[in-house]
This record gives structure tokens, sequence and C-alpha cells, in this order.
């Protein structure tokens, strides 16, 4: 550790009593367990409705019982392709419940088995009908692709489910620019539109006037739905609210700088320091990139009528973010959001402690301006290669003294003696976690940075005695 500070000035402010985090962190847990169930309930009902319908009685032949299963899995693998566009689609309910960055870790992880279901309902049917025709699977695909209407969609949705898959991959997606991948994943809604044709107009399941046909369209229809009302006409809505458009551009340090925004409405916005937005700069070359940035400082508002403004702070990373540094004044804004759990919302403890490295520092700085605790009960970690990388570290600094968290510096290069969150020096005294909160495994942690860093930060924490739900964190990737 390079610096320490601690003062027990109490910020009248704020409210001391915090308490009432355990409660609002169990009715947390209590939805997302109900989510939980709910997914793995609409797994079975999937398979239910094929049951219902007296689909047990084709095990009764070989070719029956390859049938049977590709039908299952298909309902299963469909079912998992709709799980994962509701974990993408940014729906409160999901978002306050288990935060962006999780729902997302699931969305990823049904990746695979979604595509090895439908991979498997594909092979499976054909084989079965093939063996009833007497045909080989392959004839039979080509079959199914001539003679039967809408197959031949769902033979392209595989083939777009398979692209998207694979172009997901973390071995695959570094290869490519962040807008390829982007340009990919948008077939995802191609790959389920393109889909569900076949699905009501072949076999007699989904065939019309059974309760399953409206069941299943239900869910597909609610799914559109819930992606185009959140994921399109929510930011419509919030873009034209709030007007907001850029005020300046400051530096604060090595390609770090500050976007001020002026706007209106924005005290509808205060509360969501730590969480994030999605930015896009509405200038040319730049307005269809979306960037994903927190606050880096509460809105200030001026007026009755919520005009203020507001601040995120990026660094330059690469050719999207560096366009950024070069904004003018006027520019306008689509702003989404905000999203995330990395918030008050999130706390469980009364004490807390806040680990930042690089420009993850800045939504620390946010969160630490207005998340209740007592002083002393907070501790503020700031990590860097040099003291010009603690982004804002004088603002934070000031709110430390003001609210009375201990702050420190950890700055210098990387250990080379394998991935840690601390710096060369730090590991070399011996310095844990604890070393500097020695209340860590009763505090809410929240860790903010570059991937590598995070999950050595979330690893330490968890080694200290830190639970999983004390555990608060954003990672910076795609």
């Amino acid at each position: 550790m390079n610096s320490l500070l601690r003062t027990t000035v109490r910020d009248p402010a704020r409210p001391a009593p915090v308490e009432r985090f355990r409660g609002q962190s169990r009715r947390r847990l209590v939805r997302a367990d109900l989510l939980t169930v709910l997914a793995w309930a609409s797994v079975a009902a999937a398979i239910a409705l094929w049951l219902a319908d007296g689909g047990a009685t084709g095990f009764s032949t070989l070719a029956g019982t390859f049938t049977a299963l590709g039908i299952v899995a298909g309902l299963a693998g469909m079912d998992l392709v709709l799980l994962m566009l509701l974990l993408a689609a940014r729906l409160p309910v999901i978002d306050n419940a288990v935060g962006h960055d999780r729902a997302l870790e699931f969305h990823r992880k049904l990746g695979k088995p979604s595509l090895y279901l439908l991979l498997a309902h594909g092979i499976l049917i054909a084989a079965g009908y093939g063996m009833a025709e007497g045909l080989n699977p392959v004839s039979e695909l080509v079959s199914l692709w001539v003679q039967v209407p809408d197959m031949w969609l769902a033979i392209v949705s595989l083939a777009l489910f398979i692209a998207v898959v694979v172009t997901s991959l973390v071995a695959v997606r570094r290869r490519f620019p962040y807008e390829f991948w982007y340009a990919v994943h948008l077939l995802t809604y191609v790959a389920v539109l393109t889909a569900i044709p076949h699905q009501f107009s072949t076999g007699a399941l989904f065939a019309e006037g059974t309760w399953q046909r409206w069941y299943w369209l239900v869910i597909c229809i609610g799914t559109g739905a819930a992606l185009v009302h959140y994921r399109v006409l929510e930011p419509l809505v919030a873009t034209v609210r709030h007007r907001l458009t850029v005020r300046r551009v400051v530096t604060e340090g090595p390609g770090a700088v500050s976007i001020e925004l002026a706007g209106r409405h924005l005290d509808e916005l205060a509360g969501s320091g730590g969480r994030f937005f999605i930015w896009r700069f509405l200038a040319p070359g730049a307005w269809w990139h979306p960037h994903p940035f927190s606050l880096s400082a509460e809105p200030a508002v001026f007026d009755s009528s919520g005009r203020g403004t507001l601040r995120i702070t990026v660094r330059n990373l690469g050719r999207g973010s560096a366009q950024l540094t070069r904004l003018r004044s006027g520019t306008r804004v689509a702003i989404e959001g905000p999203y995330g759990l990395f918030s008050t919302a999130a706390r469980s403890r009364n004490h807390v402690v806040m680990i930042g490295a690089g420009i993850g520092i800045t939504p620390i700085r946010a969160l630490l301006e207005r998340t209740p605790f007592e002083p002393g009960n907070a501790t503020v970690i700031l990590r860097g290669h040099s003291e010009a990388e603690l982004y804002l570290g004088t603002e934070i600094l000031d709110l430390c003294r003001r609210r009375g968290a201990t702050l420190f510096h950890v700055t210098g290069p990387r250990s080379a003696g394998g991935p840690t969150w601390q710096s060369e020096a730090a590991v070399r005294s011996g310095h844990r976690l604890a070393s500097y909160a020695p209340d860590v495994a009763d505090s809410d942690v929240y860790i903010c940075g570059p991937s590598t860093w995070a999950r050595s930060a979330i690893s330490e924490a968890r080694a200290a005695g830190v639970p999983d739900e004390q555990l608060h964190y954003e990672r910076f990737d795609w």
C-alpha cells in the first residue's frame, strides 16, 4: 500500500442507519431464486407440452424414438434460446435481481447448450423421418428442404445459430473487431425469426386449436415484445425526454477525458452512481457505436424541471473511444439505462469496500458519492501503474475526507509472479485484501476494472471470506 487517509468527519447530509441493507439483500436474493425456478420451469413446461400431446407413444419404434428425442431437443433448445433473449433484453426484473453483468454471464453459458440441442434436433429428426421413409439422414434433409413448407427457413436458422455461437467464443471473437462481432450477433434475431414458422406449420403439437399452440405463441410473442420495449422503445423515450448534448470534454489524465453532458429531467437519474448507461454520440462516424460507460459523478440538477449536467469519464482504448476525446460541444446523445447492480441497491452490509483499477476507478467515485455508510465503515482502494492513472483521484480524496472513508493508493508495476490485483511492491510486502480492510468478510465489496485484474481481486475477496452475495463487480469485456 502506498498511501492512507482516514477521517472521522461525519457527513451531516447522509443518513447513518444502514441496517435496512440486510432486508434489501434478502428480498433481492429471493427474487433471483424465483427467476431461476421460473427459468428451469419453462424448460420443463416445454417438454410437458409434448408429453401432454401423447408424445411418449413415439418410443414404441426405433424411428419413433429418434423423432421423439428430436422433438424434445428442439423444444428445450428453443426454450433456452428464448431465455437467452430475455437475459439480454435488459428487463428491470432481471437486472435488479442478478445484475446486468451476471445476466449476460448466464446468457453466454446457455449459448452452447442451446446450439447442441438445436443440432441434435435437426440430426435426430432427419434420422427418425429417414428411417420411417427408408432414406438416409442426408437424403431426408434434402427432401425436407424441398417438400416441407418453411423447413428451408429452419435449416437457414440453424446455420445462423452456429455462426452466432462460434463468433461468440472468446478465442474467436477476440480475432475480430467489436463491430464485426456486434453485427454477427444481431443475426440471433434473424435466426429466431426464421426458426419459428416451421414450428407452427409442421407437426401436430402446435396445430391450430391446441392449447400448446397458444402457450408457445404467448412465450414467443412475449419475448419479442420485451425485446422491442426494453431495447428499442425505452431508449427512444429516454433519449427524447432527457435531450442530452455534450457540454464540454475535459482531460483527466493520460488518455482519459471526462465528458460533461447537459440535459433535462436529470433528477430522475439521481442515485444511478456506479450503474452504467449505453451512450451513442450522434456525430458523423460515431452515431452507430454503443458505448457502455458508468457515471463518474451523480447528476447536478439546477432547477425544479430537472435541468442540469451529468458526467462520464472514458479512456482512449481504441478507435471507438478515441473518437470521444474529440467530441464537439452541442453533439446530441442517445441514452439507454441505467443498468446493472453496481450501486447501493446491491448493498447487504453496513461496511463497504470499493476497489477500482484504471478507468474502473470512475464508477467507484460515483458510488462513493452517494452510498450510505458511517464514518470509518468504508474503505476505498485505487489501483494504477502510477499516481497519474488514479483518475479523479483528487475528487475521491476530497469525498473520503468529507465522508470519513479510508483511502489507499496501490501504485506501481504488476507482479511478475502471476495474476494479482496488487502491485509488485504490495505483493512483496505481504499485503492482502484484509490488510487494507480488516472487516472485508463482513463488507459489501465492489470491484471495477479490467477483466483479468477483476478476476484476481474477486478471487482474493472470496479467499478472504467474502460470500458471493456480498461481491459486486462490473468487468470491462464484451
